[in-house]
């Protein structure tokens, strides 16, 4: 069956609740792509405004997430969401440029742990700067408020848990 084929046999068989679930889905699905570019956008803005070209807005994010942690690239892999992003490039080029130090895992040799030297504490923040000015304005200016985001949350970690079913028990 090809995919036009699962499409009308799909649409045949939907009733009104699907269609608008269908809509609604999709529409989310727009919007999470949307918003991280988005995001992207608003960093690298904040970049441009501090005279800082010397990092980009995924590489500002990465050291954001490791904070004063000591990492590897698979734990940052799962705590952030790094679209059309090669992790373990870009931890190469911070390493390069002075941003971040790593080290061999004393219990796994072939794990390498990665933390932020002076320098990408500077970046991280001034990531946390933005996002503190967002918290300080968000529901004032973008008419967000608190309960909004425990909604949002709450239907973005079912979501997430969902898409993890997904590919688990191949859904």
């Amino acid at each position: 069956m090809n995919n036009t084929q699962r499409k009308s046999g799909a649409s045949q068989h939907s009733t009104p609740s699907d269609t608008a679930l269908r809509t609604l889905y999709l529409e989310a699905l727009q919007l999470v792509e949307r918003l991280h570019r988005r995001l992207l956008d608003v960093v690298k803005d904040e970049f441009d405004r501090n005279g800082r070209s010397d990092i980009n807005a995924i590489q500002a994010l990465l050291l954001f997430n490791i904070g004063n942690a000591e990492l590897t690239a698979g734990e940052l892999r799962s705590r952030g969401y790094y679209l059309g992003s090669n992790v373990s490039y870009n931890l190469k080029k911070l390493v390069e440029l002075g941003f971040i130090s790593h080290e061999r895992s004393r219990t796994d040799r072939r794990s390498v742990r990665v933390s932020l030297t002076e320098k990408g504490t500077e970046v991280a923040e001034l990531v946390a700067g933005l996002y503190e000015r967002h918290v300080a304005s968000i529901e004032h200016v973008g008419g967000i408020k608190a309960e909004e985001f425990q909604s949002m949350n709450k239907a973005l970690q079912r979501l997430d848990r969902f898409w993890n079913d997904s590919i688990a028990y191949r859904m």
